[in-house]
């Protein structure tokens, strides 16, 4: 077994062996970190340790390639505006926002600011068309009224589900 080369396992803190047994697990108030009570095998001594999720960090690519963290507040808040005065309720943008940054986060960890413009097009088109033609009208940068009236002649193919 490699779990003492490798970190898996923990040395005791007074005779430094790798076999000990957990004698007690709690997760802190928040969830996010357990805290396990452990007694050594070969000297009897406890102690303590504390794991913590190290999670992969999430990144945008822009358009000029520079790689930024990506910034769930800032996905909200788009989607935000294009949605202002439409039924769609907030609980939804969360829980949109939320699934983007879990799927990239199992993924590479980094998305383009192109893809992710796409799935809030291709979100937003299944919710509220007002809000798609908003959100698209800054995103595709709409020059003249054509470019609303080529959306909508997309848009007449995917019908809006209930936010």
């Amino acid at each position: 077994m490699f779990a003492g080369r490798y970190g898996a396992a923990v040395r005791c803190p007074d005779c430094a062996s790798i076999d000990d047994r957990v004698v007690d697990s709690r997760l802190s108030d928040d969830g996010r970190v357990t805290r396990r009570r452990r007694e050594c095998v070969s000297c009897g001594r406890r102690f303590t340790t504390f794991e913590r999720l190290d999670e992969q960090p999430v990144a945008v690519v822009k358009r000029s390639g520079e790689v930024v963290p990506f910034d769930r507040t800032k996905l909200v808040d788009g989607v935000a505006v294009a949605v202002k005065g439409r039924p769609v309720h907030e609980d939804a943008i969360a829980a949109f926002a939320d699934a983007v940054e879990e799927e990239v986060r199992l993924g590479s960890g980094r998305v383009s600011s192109e893809q992710l413009g796409l799935d809030v097009l291709e979100w937003l088109a299944g919710i509220d068309h007002v809000a798609y033609l908003r959100f698209a009208s800054v995103y595709k940068g709409f020059d003249d009224p054509e470019d609303f009236q080529r959306e909508v002649g997309l848009l007449k193919a995917t019908p809006p589900k209930s936010a």
